[in-house]
């Protein structure tokens, strides 16, 4: 392990080998991104894959519209030797109330605003895109055949091949033990495997994110929350888009090799970084999915796993310095969102640690906001 480091980034999933890329682009040597375990190990490796500009705010539009644009050509972009399987073929989202589709209508005219090709469908029409959706419990959609689904693990590794042919050295398998602090300014990381001296350390590190903040005694207001995915038998091609719903709590798609994977949320999920599997989920995904899409419901489950959505107040992302401690970063707080924004943090951490001119003025995403109350609420979260 190299004893000193220009910038130490903690994590590696996309948001880490993201923000240690776009700073190798850039010129800066000496990178070094710390993982506890393989990369992809958390959040991003056990995510639901949907990428979709179909938001209620103009920042997430913002962050996911650029994002899916860099992903259309990530392959080209990061001379990937393989693919990271990006597939566009839209997200239905389905209202089963009158106030969500008004919420619908306003969260169209804030995407067309920006230039994302979203629009307003009656149940005839979403019925023509998934012919078996139970329209009776409906009142409409919205659609984008620009949103689509990607391969986490190779998007992922894309990201990380390039950041290490331009020198970004990874550690993995190494747990950061404590983070020294002098003066109000970091100094080192201290790991399993060694101690690197370093003046910027970057917080990537998902659902540990808090963990991380606590060894610089710096209050991160945030919360990981246990979210679980179930994923049936392959079976041939029958339906194209993401089925999405924020008020019947659903999300499902049918992967590039034929299998249905789908997720819920719940608030009353435990909080305690906890990853396992629950028999509750099982069930109410089930009666979920039967409802909303019949015939899903009629095949078989192969399995089911646990990730970390790592929670803000306002379910947006924090990017940018802490004011306790100079030289240490956050990128974190995705509330689930972390692989949608995943090329964009990247570029945005590295152009606020490099005082460059921002691609996206993302500065209302600091973490100043939830003391000031300046937060803005994201509507469209499952």
């Amino acid at each position: 392990m190299i004893s000193s480091a220009e910038i130490v980034i903690i994590g590696g999933g996309i948001s880490g080998c993201s923000t240690a890329y776009n700073l190798a682009k850039k010129g800066v040597k000496n990178i070094a991104v710390i993982e506890k375990s393989y990369i992809t190990s958390g959040s991003t490796g056990r995510c639901g894959a949907g990428v979709r500009m179909q938001w209620g705010t103009e920042m997430n539009c913002k962050l996911a519209k650029k994002s899916i644009e860099f992903y259309e050509n990530a392959n080209d972009v990061l001379e990937y030797d393989g693919d990271v399987e990006f597939k566009q073929e839209g997200y239905l989202l389905i209202a089963s109330t009158d106030k969500e589709m008004d919420q619908f209508h306003e969260n169209v005219k804030i995407q067309n605003k920006l230039g994302i090709p979203s629009k307003i469908l009656t149940l005839d029409e979403a019925k023509e895109i998934v012919p078996y959706l139970n329209t009776d419990i409906l009142t409409g959609a919205s659609y984008c055949g620009k949103d689509g689904f990607l391969n986490p693990f190779l998007t992922t590794d894309a990201f990380y091949r390039a950041a290490k042919r331009l020198g970004v050295e990874f550690y993995t398998y190494t747990q950061v033990l404590d983070i020294k602090v002098e003066n109000g300014r970091v100094k080192s990381v201290i790991t399993n495997k060694g101690e690197i001296s370093t003046n910027i350390v970057v917080n990537a590190a998902g659902g540990y994110s808090k963990v991380i903040s606590d060894m610089v005694n710096s209050e991160l207001p945030v919360y990981s929350e246990r979210h679980q995915i179930l994923v049936t038998e392959p079976v041939e091609a029958m339906q194209a888009p993401m089925v999405m719903s924020f008020s019947l709590n659903l999300y499902c798609q049918q992967t590039p090799h034929g299998s249905f994977m789908m997720g819920r949320g719940d608030n009353r999920e435990p909080r305690d970084l906890r990853i396992t599997s629950s028999w509750e989920f099982l069930e109410q995904m089930a009666k979920t999915i039967t409802e909303v899409l019949p015939p899903i419901g009629k095949l078989r489950l192969i399995r089911q796993w646990a990730g970390l959505y790592n929670m803000t107040p306002d379910k947006q992302p924090i990017y940018g310095k802490v004011n306790e401690v100079e030289g240490f970063y956050l990128a974190v707080g995705f509330s689930g969102h972390g692989f949608m924004f995943g090329p964009l943090t990247g570029v945005i951490i590295s152009e606020m640690i490099l005082e460059e001119e921002p691609t996206i003025d993302a500065s209302m995403l600091n973490i100043n906001r939830f003391k000031e109350g300046n937060l803005i609420l994201e509507p469209s979260v499952v």
